[in-house]
């Protein structure tokens, strides 16, 4: 009976903090509850607990912080339009000009000062600065 409450316990700090170490602990607990529901003794439900915990620690922690740090990560907000293409709807120059940037106008500058882009060219935003689009 205590180890089930020692399982549920690590359960709690697992969901505040969302740190998988304390549901490996817990599983841990969970697998001596199971060694004291046999019969087993005191040294031997410690020693399964400490087992499993270690062997959850030592070989799968590791898997499982590999596969989240592979994730492809999601750019949004104005991360997200860094890079997109544009529609130049009035001539954009170093002093202004609008674009059609995702279905929406924005203001848009040039970023090299010589350039001038016409109506109907294709733009890269290479920055956002406040709300103005920096093209390319």
């Amino acid at each position: 009976m205590w180890w089930l409450i020692v399982a549920a316990a690590l359960g709690v700090p697992l969901v505040v903090t969302a740190m998988p170490e304390f549901g490996m602990f817990a599983i841990g607990a969970g697998a001596a509850a199971l060694t004291s529901a046999l019969g087993a003794g005191t040294v031997a439900q410690f020693v399964v607990f400490l087992a499993v915990s270690v062997l959850l620690v030592v070989f799968v922690r590791p898997v499982a912080m590999r596969s989240l740090r592979s994730r492809p990560r999601v750019r949004m907000g104005i991360e997200a339009l860094t890079g997109a293409t544009a529609l130049v709807l009035e001539e954009v120059d170093e002093h202004g000009g609008r674009i059609k940037l995702q279905g929406e106008v924005w203001s848009a500058r040039a970023l090299d000062p010589h350039q001038v882009f016409a109506p109907g060219q294709q733009v890269s935003v290479a920055q956002i600065d406040g709300a103005t689009a920096l093209v390319l």
